[in-house]
């Protein structure tokens, strides 16, 4: 990957977990065949054809592209370029991709935190289709109510060009990369990780466990959580030139308010002065695990009357979040040696105040957002079905997307997610497979009815936090998660 990404400009191919081979971005096709670049030593392409998502033919750009867009099969569309060459690839062979059970093999070596798989299923299924064209401008403003940020949707996201940080960086800048000590500054990513002299950290034989100890009483209600990865796709980067602004770490979405503090863009405008030369300035898989913010991890008791204790990893801000939804219960904040925690992830500390009071209630009733959101979830026969009020959709191929991927999030981290973090704090699972993130063969079909009327709101918080509590509540509300 560094020869296609550092050597020949070729950005489609993204930088997700390098050099881990896990999180299917750099995926590109050899002879036709998908591979990983980033673990793809060139000694063993010699000779051989290398096909990126640009090579695709015309016809395959645009058929693929469309059934994207047409179904919401992309958000921030990080991870979209190597799915798509992986489609594309098993196509070639003939395989029929109108079968699930065939997709989700070929998803297995991929992760799309956004989109939680349906829409990129029913994408594949839909290649031959020709469809309608769209209204994309009222569909990037339904993005971007999702995300409060300005969002682009259209076959330019899809095949690679969704104006992400370490893809718009001058090819003569330096690189920096976190080392011990600070920063390793080279010529190119492969000197100055050389230079850092880390080795790669892999996943762990230790078993994650709740940091936390339950409060003691006679609860009606009890939750422990644990620590879990936002595992948004983009790692933090920035560039910036010696008399510039760094550039944004956020493009297009993404990160799930895991990037509001990163401190990438400080670092790339003084190295940049610093050597008077612009400067690249990048995260590894490693660091946003080790360094991003998590969501805090609790341990909750409570009575039918909605007194008793949350404790909490301290976190500016959490006591309100909290209280905002249990009122009469008691925060206890607990210094806690782990990383860093902060209520900007998606829904934290609410959705788990939501959780406990659907508990206490019996039912998974509506659930309201902050922002203003509303939506109210159920499993039924192994199915998700999700009513959604945030006003009137400007765009309804948006909104389905981003409830679905938001519903697939929720589910996934009550059944599935956690991080392996020892005593001291120092995490253990550094490896995007040892997330937790459920992959498409084990995630449920997702339903999404909108019922609202007016003045357009985000809904993926609330459908979150709605979707975790039916999920919590269809497994009997076991005290600790995740509730395999």
């Amino acid at each position: 990957m560094g020869a296609l990404r550092d050597r020949l400009g070729v950005r489609s191919v993204k930088d997700g977990c390098s050099p881990q081979g896990q999180c299917g971005c750099c995926t590109v096709l050899i002879d036709d065949a998908p591979r990983v670049a980033c673990v793809t030593p060139l000694r063993r392409v010699a000779g051989r054809t290398i096909t990126t998502v640009d090579g695709l033919t015309a016809q395959e750009r645009r058929r693929w592209s469309d059934a994207f867009v047409a179904h919401g099969a992309a958000q921030c569309g990080f991870c979209t370029p190597g799915i798509v060459c992986r489609l594309v690839g098993h196509e070639r062979k003939g395989a029929d991709l109108s079968r699930r059970e065939t997709v989700d093999s070929a998803l297995s070596a991929h992760l799309c935190r956004c989109t939680g798989w349906q829409t990129i299923r029913e994408a594949a299924a839909d290649i031959a289709v020709d469809f309608p064209a769209r209204d994309l401008e009222a569909a990037c403003k339904q993005a971007t109510i999702e995300t409060g940020r300005p969002q682009i949707v259209g076959p330019q996201v899809i095949l690679g060009d969704g104006g992400f940080a370490d893809d718009d960086t001058p090819t003569e800048a330096l690189v920096a990369v976190r080392s011990d000590s600070g920063w390793a500054v080279g010529s190119s990513l492969q000197e100055a990780r050389n230079q850092a002299g880390k080795i790669q950290g892999r996943r762990t034989s230790l078993d994650p466990a709740p940091p936390l100890k339950m409060p003691e009483g006679d609860w009606a209600v009890a939750l422990r959580t644990r620590w879990v990865e936002p595992a948004y796709l983009e790692t933090d980067a920035s560039w910036c030139l010696p008399d510039g602004q760094a550039a944004d770490p956020i493009a297009n979405g993404g990160a799930f308010g895991g990037k509001t503090d990163s401190d990438v863009t400080n670092a790339a405008k003084a190295l940049a002065r610093e050597h008077d030369a612009p400067v690249r300035v990048l995260w590894s898989r490693e660091d946003t695990v080790r360094y991003g913010p998590k969501r805090p991890p609790m341990a909750a008791g409570l009575r039918r009357d909605g007194t008793g204790i949350v404790r909490v990893a301290s976190t500016v801000g959490i006591a309100d979040v909290i209280h905002s939804v249990l009122p009469h219960c008691e925060i206890e904040e607990v210094v806690l040696p782990g990383p860093p925690t902060s209520v900007s992830l998606r829904a934290a500390g609410w959705a788990e105040a939501e959780m406990l009071r659907a508990a206490l209630e019996g039912e998974a009733g509506w659930t309201q957002s902050p922002s203003g959101g509303r939506a109210k979830a159920e499993i039924v026969d192994g199915t998700i079905r999700v009513e959604v009020d945030s006003g009137e959709p400007l765009d309804w191929v948006m909104l389905r997307s981003y409830c679905i991927g938001a519903a697939h999030m929720g589910y996934s981290w009550i059944t599935s997610e956690s991080l392996a973090v020892d005593t001291q704090g120092d995490i253990h699972d550094l490896t995007v497979r040892s997330f937790g993130v459920l992959p498409s063969s084990d995630s449920p079909n997702i339903e999404i009815v909108s019922v609202g009327e007016g003045e357009v709101r985000p809904a993926g918080d609330a459908v979150f936090a709605a979707v975790a509590a039916a999920t919590w509540l269809s497994r009997g509300c076991p005290v600790d998660l995740p509730a395999r």
